[in-house]
């Protein structure tokens, strides 16, 4: 499940495993063994089942005797942390309660002029243009300059941020990235302990639960973590919908602009994260006759079991019964502003360039490799060039203060609004593309 193979063709996989039952043995990375779980009904068991399969990785047996290496890339991704991701019971009620009574205090309507305002300015760099990569130029940066407004982010730590997410999401020197991440969110909480302000983090660190400083750190990696690969995969996957199946291309061309029904499609069948939600047995259980070893990772397929063929009703509109979201206990705690992100990035697209086409064909469409995520590697578009609308003040939030001396690697100061600087266009033929991941990393370096 890690090659490039299983990203091109993940259906194929699932086709396959299906055939041994709901649940099949697989691995994840070299020398990572687990149990994926395809059928719907078995990952409602799964997760909502907490007496049974627990979050907390310290169960893993592979792990703890040495079975896994030591350097697998998946590991900074399974292992333990103190974190409502990694946690049960009562623990976990307090980690998730800081998390939701947070994100209850951001308002909608500023939510909504975060993700509008970011759509404008980074529109505005290829509006003219008439060519763009919306992965590595818009869905990918979107919910960055969204999320460092919700965090109160200073604009030096962009750069470090983007680099620990990609190296943990694609597994490329994930130990290292995983140390900038923790490194990175730590200065981020110092800076708030002595300057909090109207944000996040600051909201967090006061909030009852009386989060440490640890969990306060991996707290705020897993909403950074969350609101930002998934994000991106959901605007991308979404608008290659939009852009590639004559369903909805119609409907484009009429003027009508089918968002939130794309959305339920892509939720339902190309989710952002196609496989995560890692349970553990507590102990041997045998589920319609397969064995599920005490302490083996279960590897929820929420793509495969959205797609299980045991499932009665094919109608997606509307229908919100699908699993992108998780369910029970662990469901995911910001559906809401994760939709409300991705509705905005898609009509602001859509309204600023309308006659946009995709500029290859869409099978040539490449997916990065990974066990856990469904992702494209670009998103190559072509448009009748348009007009831009100046907005500004669009990027970082600062530190909610003035003159602060301190500088990111371009030389801007926290309070400078993070513009990216405009790139060339996505030209097929000239070889493999650079990480989308990199190209971000570039921009917030002022490359």
């Amino acid at each position: 499940m890690y090659g490039p193979e299983f990203a091109s063709d993940p259906a194929s996989v699932y086709r396959r495993l299906r055939a041994s039952g709901p649940t099949a043995r697989v691995e994840i990375a070299p020398g990572v063994r687990a149990t994926l779980v395809t059928g719907y009904e078995a990952a409602l068991h799964v997760l909502r089942s907490p007496e049974t399969f627990s979050k907390d990785p310290r169960h893993w047996r592979d792990l703890a005797d040495g079975t896994v290496p030591a350097d697998s890339p998946v590991l900074p991704m399974m292992t333990y942390r103190p974190s409502a991701l990694f946690s049960d019971g009562e623990e976990h009620a307090r980690l998730r309660g800081a998390i939701t009574d947070t994100l209850a205090r951001v308002e909608s309507s500023t939510l909504r002029g975060y993700a509008e305002r970011g759509a404008d300015t980074l529109i505005d760099r290829f509006a003219p243009r008439g060519t763009a990569d919306l992965l590595g130029e818009y869905a990918q940066v979107l919910p960055l300059l969204v999320f460092n407004h919700l965090f109160g982010c200073p604009a030096g730590h962009g750069v470090r941020l983007v680099e620990g997410m990609s190296g943990m999401f694609d597994g490329v020197d994930a130990g290292k990235a995983h140390e900038l991440l923790v490194a990175t969110l730590l200065d981020l909480v110092e800076l708030k302990r002595r300057r909090p302000a109207a944000d996040m983090t600051s909201w967090l660190m006061e909030h009852p639960a009386g989060l440490t400083d640890e969990e306060l750190i991996h707290t705020l990696a897993v909403l950074m973590g969350a609101g930002t690969e998934p994000q991106q995969n959901l605007i991308a996957n979404a608008l290659r919908l939009l852009l590639s199946d004559d369903r909805f291309a119609g409907d484009l061309s009429g003027g009508t602009l089918p968002v939130e029904d794309a959305l339920d499609e892509v939720l339902w069948t190309d989710p952002p994260i196609a496989n995560y939600a890692v349970h553990y047995p507590l102990y041997d259980v045998v589920y319609e006759g397969s064995a599920l070893r005490a302490g083996e990772p279960l590897v929820v397929s929420l793509a495969a079991a959205n797609t299980d063929p045991a499932l009665t009703s094919r109608r997606r509109t509307g229908n919100r019964a699908h699993l992108a979201w998780s369910a029970g206990p662990h469901t995911c705690p910001a559906q809401g502003p994760a939709r409300l992100i991705a509705s905005v990035a898609v009509e602001r697209l859509l309204d600023r360039v309308p006659d946009v086409e995709l500029a290859v064909p869409v099978e040539e469409l490449r997916r990065r490799p990974g066990p856990f995520h469904r992702a494209l590697a670009a998103l190559p578009v072509a448009f009748p060039p348009a007009p831009t609308v100046g907005r500004t003040g669009d990027g970082q939030a600062g530190d909610g203060r003035t003159g602060d001396a301190r500088t990111d690697t371009a030389g801007r100061s926290p309070s400078e609004p993070f513009v990216p600087p405009a790139s060339g266009p996505w030209t097929p033929g000239t070889g493999r593309p650079r990480s989308a991941w990199a190209r971000t990393a570039a921009w917030w370096r002022g490359e």
